[in-house]
């Protein structure tokens, strides 16, 4: 709740239920999981760290939907305080891009312009 109230209200959550693999040692239902995550406005998923299972998928999904919010212009990288920033080498790749695309289009048969 604290993080939610005081942080960026673009704030993005994932509630990472651990352990998975350990079905028999539950003490938390996926069902009890999964509402407390919908009722908090989370996201949610189960991962098992031994197994690996979902650990790339927790990264992923935030990030994706963190992409997702700064297409639709919710969450702006060049703004100060919005929690997120291009790095030094995607603004220096994004730059060589745009001044080579301007001064030396790439060649392209059966494109129509």
């Amino acid at each position: 709740t604290d993080a939610q109230n005081l942080a960026n209200p673009n704030l993005i959550v994932l509630l990472v239920g651990n352990k998975r693999d350990l079905e028999e040692d539950r003490q938390v239902s996926f069902l009890e999981a999964s509402q407390f995550a919908q009722e908090n406005d989370l996201m949610f998923l189960e991962a098992s760290a031994l197994t690996g299972e979902n650990v790339e998928e927790a990264f992923l999904q935030c990030a994706k939907t963190i992409l997702s919010k700064v297409e639709t212009g919710e969450l702006d990288p060049n703004k100060l305080g919005s929690g997120i920033q291009h790095g030094e080498t995607a603004i220096r790749r994004f730059q060589r891009q745009s001044t080579s695309t301007s001064v030396n289009p790439p060649s392209c048969s059966g494109c129509k312009i």
